[in-house]
């Protein structure tokens, strides 16, 4: 299930994500909510707290976020994701490479730090 976190910047969506997530919870959650930034800010500022394991992704939801990372590719300027899972905290790091904007994992102890920085404009 992805829940929409409260009391962010009005620039910054973020999402927790915890037990199973489907393909219905990013095309009635994250999805809407990337694109009312997209046009509101013109760019996207984004933390997602995995409370689950990347496992409980089913593979429609796989494929939403697929389709919302290419559909606001252009968009993107900072990506916080917050788990204790280590391999999709380093995922993450690396992907800021590949991506268009900037993309940093903190763990779950961190997610005051990765409010502050996802939060900061670029």
């Amino acid at each position: 299930m992805l829940t929409p976190i409260e009391n962010l910047p009005a620039h910054v969506f973020g999402v927790k994500a915890a037990g199973e997530v489907s393909e219905g919870d990013l095309k009635n959650t994250l999805l809407p909510g990337l694109s009312k930034l997209v046009d509101k800010y013109g760019e996207i500022y984004y933390l997602l707290v995995l409370r689950t394991r990347i496992e409980n992704f089913t593979a429609g939801a796989w494929l939403q976020d697929m389709i919302a990372g290419i559909k606001h590719f252009t968009r993107w300027k900072k990506m916080a994701i917050v788990t204790d899972q280590k391999s999709v905290e380093r995922f993450t790091d690396i992907f800021s490479y590949v991506s268009p904007g900037e993309a940093k994992g903190f763990s779950l102890s961190e997610l005051d730090e990765a409010i502050s920085w996802v939060s900061a404009k670029t």
